[in-house]
């Protein structure tokens, strides 16, 4: 699938066109079918917002499951004191959203770069409709985008962005994953290292119950949104299974027979995404300029896949690190990177606006379900074979041809279709 590139004030038009209309969802102009997802800002983010004003941290809410740094971002909308806090929070997420928006506008306007990852993120916000401004996810993506473009040029900054990223939503540390060998990664993991560790220590010392959610988060089970949730939503909807849907931990669980080890299942998956990470990453023997972004964007997408849950605010962080991947103009993750904002739209679908037949197990919803978890599979599968090939066999294959040219002698040809190849590849 091929993504268009183009001028910047188009683009900057169109951006300006389509978050106008998601603002008219958000606050409530124009309204979205199903539950208002706008009420986890109202109601719960401003209860968490009263007591951390207080002094402590929601010590007895199950429902905080966030790391401590967390609190900053629900505190932000105190900086607009002007507007109630819903309202402040929503401008705040507008901000971010542009923040990123300028990010890779400017980052795809440099030689041998793209706009296409302006398009990738100016298509994906609007696709996930008023959750993108209803969740502090957009604030977290925002920073692990900025980390990732930062990394490029400054590893030091990007480990201090990913360091305080994990404070605030854990997964943006796996911005670090794709760097490489010797300082890179030794300046970046140590400045992630000293940067988390100096934010764990200032919120630890500011109010009891920083790390409350590390408590609430393990005692989670099985979301209706997840891989693993299916196995329940086919036996109900076959009539095989008499458990329950219920509200739990702040989230739509099942509750019943099978369902802790369905968990337990997800939790060995995820264990086995992490041991590919590993491996990838001592195999890898070359580190190209994608690697980053692409190491990155696959690391995120095999843990929200194999995760128990996969609630839709999870796809702006797939969509913001798929913009940056993009913004190389030969990236390999364009096809992984469709699939995505495909399954970003689906996410509308199922959430809010036909939720409930997912919450009933009904054919639509178990549709819906298919079709949106088969497609991140897919682009897990896809995009991590395309980061094996790119950095472990070709690099492989091609130290084997060098070494076959230097034992035949300096005279020995290039077979033509291996030199196109292999040039090809390091244009990228």
């Amino acid at each position: 699938m091929k993504l268009p590139s183009g001028p910047r004030l188009p683009l900057a038009a169109l951006w300006l066109l389509s978050r106008a209309v998601l603002l008219l969802y958000t606050f409530r102009v124009v309204f979205v079918p199903g539950p208002d997802v706008t009420t986890d800002v109202s109601v719960i983010y401003f209860n968490w917002y009263e007591v951390l004003r207080g002094g402590t941290y929601p010590l007895d809410d199950v429902t905080w499951q966030y790391p401590p740094a967390a609190a900053f971002a629900i505190l932000s909308p105190g900086l607009l004191p002007f507007l109630e806090y819903a309202h402040a929070f929503f401008v705040l997420a507008l901000v971010c959203d542009a923040v990123v928006f300028g990010l890779l506008m400017y980052a795809g306007g440099r030689p041998g770069k793209s706009h296409a990852g302006a398009w990738v993120w100016l298509a994906g916000i609007p696709l996930l409709g008023p959750t993108a401004y209803s969740r502090y996810d957009i604030m977290v993506t925002a920073v692990a985008v900025t980390a990732l473009l930062a990394g490029v040029r400054n590893p030091r900054t990007m480990g201090v962005l990913a360091g305080v990223g994990a404070l605030l939503k854990v997964w943006p540390a796996l911005v670090l994953v794709g760097t490489a060998r010797g300082r890179v990664t030794r300046r970046s993991w140590t400045a992630a290292a000293v940067s988390g560790a100096a934010v764990l220590g200032a919120c630890v010392l500011a109010a009891p119950g920083a790390l409350a959610f590390l408590t609430f988060q393990r005692d989670r089970g099985t979301e209706v949104e997840s891989l693993g949730s299916l196995v329940f939503h086919v036996a109900r909807f076959f009539g095989a299974w008499d458990g329950e849907v219920r509200l739990n931990y702040g989230s739509v669980e099942f509750l019943g027979p099978y369902v802790p080890l369905v968990s337990r299942a997800a939790m060995v998956l995820t264990l086995l995404a992490f041991g590919w990470l590993v491996l990838w990453r001592v195999r890898a023997r070359e580190f190209g300029p994608t690697a980053l972004a692409d190491a990155a964007f696959v690391a995120v997408l095999l843990f929200t896949t194999t995760s128990r849950v996969i609630s839709p605010q999870y796809m702006l962080w797939l969509v913001g690190l798929a913009a940056v991947c993009l913004v190389w103009r030969r990236s390999p993750m364009r096809r992984a990177a469709a699939l995505v904002l495909v399954a970003t739209g689906i996410t509308l679908l199922e959430f809010p606006i036909w939720f409930s037949h997912v919450v009933a197990s009904d054919g639509l919803g178990l549709t819906l379900l298919l079709v949106r978890n088969g497609l991140l599979v897919a682009a897990s599968l896809i995009a991590a074979r395309e980061l094996w090939r790119r950095t472990v066999t070709e690099p492989r294959l091609r130290e084997a041809a060098d070494a076959r040219d230097g034992a035949a002698g300096p005279g020995a040809r290039v077979p033509a279709q291996g030199g196109h190849r292999d040039g090809e590849l390091l244009k990228s």
